[in-house]
């Protein structure tokens, strides 16, 4: 038996009768804040450049995504091999020039090509409302509205009437890193000082210029 297969094994042990308590209670959701504590702690090894702890971390990711396939191959919704089939015919599809023909030289000419390859699997998808469909909202605040910035920048969104967009640009033309880093932290000081959450507060009002744009681009 090779590793992955133990892993899995091990994992269905945890879960099954006789196994573990915790385990057995676990759902998808419950599931949700030790990923991304996983996953923050993974780029934080990677930030430092510690490989011997980054091994240990990349186990603890994998750990989770095991146990997510475990929940749903006992839901009857797929299994583990299902993920790893799925995953690994995307990147062959969406790398043509490698498993096909064609040849790309440079990685901005292969983004170009995955874009519009993800562009046509999406038209055969399911169809999501939203002009921020594509957008994980579950990402860090922080994270998501930068996502949400880039769209409007990338497709030309109306985001006027939610974004003073001329005072935006002016204000990141003249800022350095370290001028924004000691703005965000003083930012989040001064938030925790009045008993604010400042996740949750840009949080919300990227969902709010979110709103606004979607509105603006329907009517």
């Amino acid at each position: 038996m090779n590793a992955m297969d133990e892993l899995k094994t091990t994992i269905a042990r945890l879960r099954g009768p006789g196994g573990c308590p915790w385990d057995q209670e676990q759902t998808h959701g419950s599931l949700v804040r030790c990923l991304i504590d996983e996953v923050s702690e993974l780029i934080d090894t990677i930030d430092r450049g510690d490989f011997p702890h980054m091994r240990e971390e990349l186990g603890d990711v994998l750990i989770q995504v095991v146990f997510h396939a475990q929940l749903a191959e006992e839901a009857g919704h797929f299994s583990l091999e299902d993920v790893a089939r799925e995953v690994n015919e995307k990147l062959v599809r969406r790398h043509p020039h490698v498993f096909g023909t064609g040849r790309l030289d440079t990685s901005d000419q292969v983004l170009v090509q995955w874009e519009q390859i993800k562009a046509q699997e999406k038209k055969h998808g399911p169809v999501t409302a939203g002009v921020f469909k594509e957008l994980p909202p579950r990402l860090p605040a922080l994270m998501f509205a930068e996502a949400v910035w880039k769209q409007i920048e990338k497709r030309n969104l109306p985001a006027e009437t939610a974004v003073d967009v001329a005072q935006v640009r002016a204000v990141g033309a003249r800022m350095t890193e370290g001028e924004l880093g000691k703005m965000l932290f003083e930012l989040t000081a001064a938030a925790r000082a009045n008993g604010l959450d400042p996740e949750g507060a840009l949080r919300l009002h990227t969902m709010r210029v979110m709103e606004q744009v979607e509105g603006q681009v329907k009517g």
